[in-house]
């Protein structure tokens, strides 16, 4: 048997100490699988004397992580330290330069510099792995990169953030306000104490910029993402998404177009029948659409110590086997530049809710200005009241059936004009599902 894989693990959190578990408790049947025992080595964390629940006698203690990166006693630096900047990119990089294959958790890293550091990783011959970066557990980057390489992909989706699928969730099932589910969420751990990062998308762009790389060989480009959080769901929107056979989910999309590669976060009304709207609480989910393998779609545990370490580990047996494969699918070098889709020629469904006015000519106001722009309606549902639960309003909502999101924000901007509704309008696309 070859000699041990060597690691150096910097970060010794809740998927650090996930790890070093992990392959205590498996590292012979890791060993016998890849025919290479793998050992931890060294690590790194700011607090030596912390209590973690992991026995780290016999291993090397570095305080500072580029010092592990560029030690001679590890073959692979495996950075969970977290953050786009500071000691992880340092320390990342310092482990290329230096020929150590690296293995990170770190979505936001790579969504910042994640081509960069590519080209780095094969100017220097080695290996950088990111099973762990996107969707916790679910094997998504082995899939894209490697079990899909003989696929064109045409579009990539999924629920990505597993504090906002709970909220919606919840709300759901137990018609709680979008205020109450958080605070529930931020108690049991699943929400951060600032939740922004979560709740308004940015965590689920992070790994939809890379997964868009992977999908259609472009640079990631995460500024290049169209945003919108879940703040503004309320339970008015998802009654009314069950009554219409809906469920409302966070999606992350990614899709080719006749104008460039849509990239978008945005709550999304899905058909209930559909596999994605059955994915309930922290569980995430992602589907590829492939024009040979059709549609698939893995579901898993998309955060937590032991599911995240689960695909460190995956990663880290890969560099056990000798398995090189280019970081985001092909040579960096030869990745396309993004070219951005114009998001208003986005074509599908759309749900819209009005807070209308009771009088005499609002319904015609709203008819005529759809009209106006060819939109053709599937259904119109009236409530008593409006959101304000004032007796002069209604709550009317409108399924288009498909248009484009110009026509569909134009008809508003003229609906508005005519001051039949009160405040702003709420519009949620409806996402075409196979």
């Amino acid at each position: 048997m070859a000699n041990a894989l060597r690691l150096g693990v910097a970060g010794l959190g809740t998927v650090g100490a996930s790890v070093i578990r992990l392959l205590g408790e498996h590292g012979d049947a890791l060993a016998r699988k890849n025919g290479r025992a793998v050992e931890v080595t060294a690590v790194s964390a700011r607090d030596r004397t912390r209590d973690r629940g992991i026995d780290l006698s016999g291993l090397t203690f570095f305080t500072d992580p580029i010092e592990l990166a560029q030690s001679d006693e590890i073959d692979v630096f495996v950075e969970l330290i977290g953050g786009d900047n500071g000691p992880a990119e340092s320390s990342v990089r310092a482990a290329l330069s230096a020929g150590k294959h690296v293995v990170t958790a770190n979505k936001a890293l790579l969504a910042k510099h994640g081509v960069d550091l590519a080209e780095l990783a094969e100017d220097n011959g080695v290996c950088l792995n990111y099973e762990a970066a996107i969707a916790g557990g679910i094997p998504i980057v082995k899939t894209l990169r490697e079990s899909l390489s003989g696929n064109a992909v045409t579009r990539i989706y999924g629920i990505m953030n597993g504090t906002c699928n709970y909220i919606l969730t919840r709300m759901e099932k137990e018609g709680i306000s979008f205020e109450d589910c958080l605070a529930d969420a931020q108690r049991l751990g699943y929400a951060e104490a600032d939740p922004t990062f979560d709740i308004e998308g940015n965590d689920t762009a992070h790994k939809l910029a890379v997964l868009t790389s992977l999908a259609f060989g472009t640079k990631i480009s995460a500024d290049d993402i169209y945003l919108e959080g879940i703040t503004s769901i309320t339970t008015a929107d998802i009654q009314a998404a069950d009554e219409l056979g809906y469920r409302i989910k966070l999606l992350g999309v990614a899709q080719k177009t006749d104008t460039g590669i849509e990239q978008r976060v945005h709550p999304t009304m899905v058909p209930k029948q559909s596999a994605i709207a059955q994915v309930d609480g922290v569980l995430n989910a992602v589907a590829v659409d492939g024009d040979f393998v059709g549609g698939l779609v893995l579901v898993g545990p998309g955060a937590g110590g032991d599911a995240t370490a689960s695909s460190v580990v995956s990663d880290i047996a890969d560099l056990a086997r000798g398995d090189v494969t280019p970081v985001l699918g092909m040579p960096a070098k030869d990745l396309a530049d993004y070219t951005r889709a114009r998001m208003r020629l986005h074509e599908g469904g759309y749900y819209i809710r009005f807070t209308v006015q009771d009088r005499a000519g609002a319904f015609a106001e709203i008819a005529k200005a759809m009209g106006n722009k060819d939109i053709s309606l599937q259904s119109i549902v009236q409530r008593h009241r409006g959101d304000a639960d004032r007796a002069d309003a209604k709550s009317v909502i409108l399924i288009t059936h498909e248009t484009t999101e110009v026509a569909v924000r134009e008809a508003l901007d003229e609906i508005a004009e005519t001051g039949v509704i009160s405040g702003v309008p709420q519009m949620i696309r409806i996402e075409r599902l196979s």
